[in-house]
């Protein structure tokens, strides 16, 4: 993937060398940009990987929907704390992963942390179960275990 990216830029700066232009304009470099990316996707059989801007769409997505739970569990809080009579029953409970490298288990507990109402206490010491304490479990639970399968597919399709 880097390797595509790298051959990309350097496609964009032949581009803006073979306009002879006065000086360096990045619009001519952007349009050297794009037809490098073309260029590649027309040989990407030869590259034996995927294209790379499969995995910069998958990484944009990743992002879509961290900022989406992120901001849903936020309004569940919110509305947890604004509530009169607050009932909360804080507890702790488990997730198996099916993710595999460190980088990847990594990422997970990282965007579970930063959503509201759920903390990972603790990873397995062979990567597969999180400990996770959320602040209200009849409601939290739900929303973390959802959060957690799409965080969980999304850092697949980025990371293999």
């Amino acid at each position: 993937m880097l390797g595509q990216l790298l051959l990309n830029i350097l496609i964009a700066f032949l581009w803006v060398l073979l306009q002879d232009e006065d000086s360096f304009q990045f619009s001519t470099w952007f349009a050297g940009f794009l037809v490098g990316m073309g260029i590649l996707y027309v040989m990407r059989r030869f590259f034996f990987k995927e294209f790379y801007l499969q995995r910069v769409y998958a990484a944009f997505k990743l992002l879509l929907i961290f900022i989406r739970e992120l901001i849903t569990s936020s309004v569940l809080i919110i509305k947890q704390i604004l509530s009169p009579k607050m009932n909360l029953t804080p507890g702790i409970f488990t997730y198996k992963t099916k993710l595999e490298g460190d980088w990847e288990v990594t990422a997970l507990a990282l965007l579970l942390m930063l959503t509201p109402g759920s903390v990972v206490l603790e990873i397995s010491p062979n990567n597969d179960t999180f400990y996770i304490h959320a602040m209200d479990i009849p409601d939290s639970k739900n929303a973390v275990l959802r959060a957690m399968t799409k965080f969980e597919k999304a850092i697949m399709e980025v990371t293999r």
